[in-house]
């Protein structure tokens, strides 16, 4: 590829000069009038050649085989700079590298097969899951696609908060709403949850345990509810989660911890470190040695463990199974609990920053400018479910990935249910629709496309140097994405690739059969199109497959594809 072919040619050049370099970074210029790829290689071996960046760099272009680097000028610009422009050839050379890894292009060996965990979603099963939840479900799910696509070996976790206040306030929430369906007075409690889901859990108990506990607020019986209701609730969360295209290798519970002795282990290997202490009858771990702003107690003055310890216990579990690499995706809200955990952790002999975290802020849903908050059905929020049934889980997925997870949200719904370009996930999908409608019309099946076949020197329009060089591109925005954990830049590469496919696609002829523009009469540059459509249909699907997001070859409303046959959109 033209990258490589120039980093061969700079690397014979400075070996002649006596700084060889292994590793040269070629980036495309912002300005594309500065040419189409530079570096600043002259400036990082100024050091080592005891001379100006500037001198070198003029020095290294008279020395360069342009020929062999594929380049048909190399200009030396501000203190040291080297701008290259590409022969056509060398720029189209990418295409076939892409065609010929398809469904694998895009993909690296950077994570060498090391096992990472990616943590998401573990939301306590109180209730149906909101936009928030969805939020980070898609987020999780992309940055494990991401680090896979990289060549991580990724074990995908749901962490359940099955104990605590939070699952006895629902108990209690179940038995009054149980109690009322028996025609007993009984009030929800303050802190309880007060959606029409209850009444469904409570409905479904008395179905199936008739009066057997009538006025019983004995804690088997508060155990036996509260038992029935995260079953209940597990399985709600787990369907709309698989129905949102997000899937785990592993469901681990809180309560786990308890029974299998975890948190008690943790306790005796935390003593055991000499930086636990007791004070107002609580136990407290010296958590501001490892960075904490204030030390934490573990276990309060009634003996109960605080959340801070089974967080401690779940950590060291994940570690003890050999992942030394965690990634832990939350909301926001849980920013105060990672330098505790990541101090409790500390404290047990585990490098400093583990577990690393991706936090996100929440989603504020809107239609026409006003916030939309309530669900008939879980009361005080809307539920995710609510919101993919009503714009598709492609739309959703999107919406959710496409700004930084640091950044507040607002889901428009009016953008969010508008079929035409303006909205981002259809502007892609339709990209890759035409590409299919140009074979359809051509009468040529895509994998038939021979890229060896084609002159593909022939692909000299501006619109289709700008394409070939953002196809090749693809990797490296992959690679970056993975690295910062950040899907929003592969919903930016999308947005602004499919921008440059239609602009190509209807450049010069604005008739109702643009593929035409593509197959032209010269059988030689109509070769060369189709090589360069098929490219794009394969970069766009990789793109929308690595979000979760489907690539349909035909979609509905589509003013360019109108006389074809219609299938299902998103």
């Amino acid at each position: 590829m033209a990258q490589e072919a120039i980093r061969r040619a700079l690397q014979a050049v400075l070996a002649e000069m006596g700084a060889p370099v292994e590793n040269i970074v070629l980036e495309r210029p912002r300005d594309p009038t500065h040419g189409d790829l530079a570096t600043n290689v002259a400036m990082t071996q100024a050091r080592t050649l005891g001379r100006a960046p500037r001198a070198i760099a003029e020095e290294i272009a008279r020395r360069l085989d342009l020929q062999a680097a594929g380049v048909t000028g190399v200009e030396v610009a501000g203190p040291g700079f080297l701008n290259f422009r590409l022969s056509h050839g060398s720029v189209a050379s990418a295409l076939p590298g892409i065609l010929e890894a398809d469904p694998s292009y895009g993909r690296s060996g950077t994570g060498a097969g090391e096992s990472v965990i990616v943590e998401w979603v573990s939301a306590n099963p109180t209730g149906p899951l909101h936009p928030g939840h969805g939020r980070q479900a898609a987020l999780g799910d992309a940055i494990s696609t991401l680090l896979e696509w990289t060549g991580w070996k990724v074990h995908r976790e749901y962490y359940y908060n099955d104990s605590g206040k939070q699952m006895e306030n629902l108990a209690w929430s179940v038995w009054a709403r149980y109690q009322q369906e028996l025609g007993e007075a009984a009030e929800i409690p303050e802190g309880g949850y007060q959606g029409e889901y209850v009444r469904e859990i409570a409905r479904a108990y008395r179905d199936e345990a008739g009066d057997a506990f009538r006025a019983d607020d004995s804690p088997a019986a508060l155990d036996r509810m509260r038992a029935f209701a995260v079953r209940l609730l597990r399985a709600e969360q787990d369907r709309d989660l698989g129905d949102f295209r997000v899937r785990f290798d592993h469901y681990f519970l809180e309560s786990s911890l308890y029974e299998t002795g975890a948190v008690e282990r943790t306790v005796e290997r935390l003593r055991e470190t000499g930086l636990v202490y007791e004070q107002d009858g609580a136990t407290w771990l010296k958590t501001t040695e490892f960075g904490d702003d204030k030390d934490r107690v573990m276990l309060r003055s009634d003996g109960t463990a605080t959340y801070f310890l089974p967080d401690v216990a779940y950590h060291m579990d994940k570690w003890d199974r050999g992942f030394h690499h965690a990634i832990n995706v939350q909301g926001s809200d849980h920013h105060g609990t990672v330098a505790r955990v990541r101090a409790g952790v500390q404290s047990l002999g585990v490098p400093a920053g583990y577990p690393e975290y991706v936090l996100h802020q929440m989603v504020r849903v809107e239609r026409e400018g006003r916030e939309l908050k309530f669900s008939k059905r879980a009361g005080s929020y809307l539920t995710l479910r609510e919101l993919f049934e009503e714009v598709g889980v492609d739309v959703t997925r999107y919406f959710f990935l496409m700004r930084k997870p640091e950044g507040h949200l607002v889901f428009d719904l009016d953008v969010a249910l508008d079929h035409s370009e303006k909205n981002p996930v259809y502007k892609i999908q339709y990209a890759h629709a035409r590409m299919h409608a140009i074979f359809r019309k051509a009468g040529v099946e895509p994998l038939a496309i021979r890229p060896q076949d084609a002159p593909l020197a022939r692909l000299s329009h501006e619109l289709e140097r700008d394409l070939v060089q953002r196809l090749a591109d693809f990797p490296q925005l992959v690679e970056k994405s993975a690295e910062l954990r950040a899907p929003h830049l592969v919903c930016d590469y999308l947005e602004q690739l499919a921008g440059a496919v239609n602009s190509w696609y209807h450049a010069g002829n604005p008739s109702r059969n643009p593929e035409m523009a593509v197959l032209v009469d010269d059988p030689g540059l109509r070769q060369a199109r189709l090589v360069l459509s098929r490219s794009i249909q394969i970069v766009l699907r990789n793109g929308l497959n690595l979000l979760g997001i489907t690539a349909p070859e035909r979609m509905e409303r589509d003013p360019d594809l109108e006389d074809e046959p219609s299938d299902a959109g998103s």
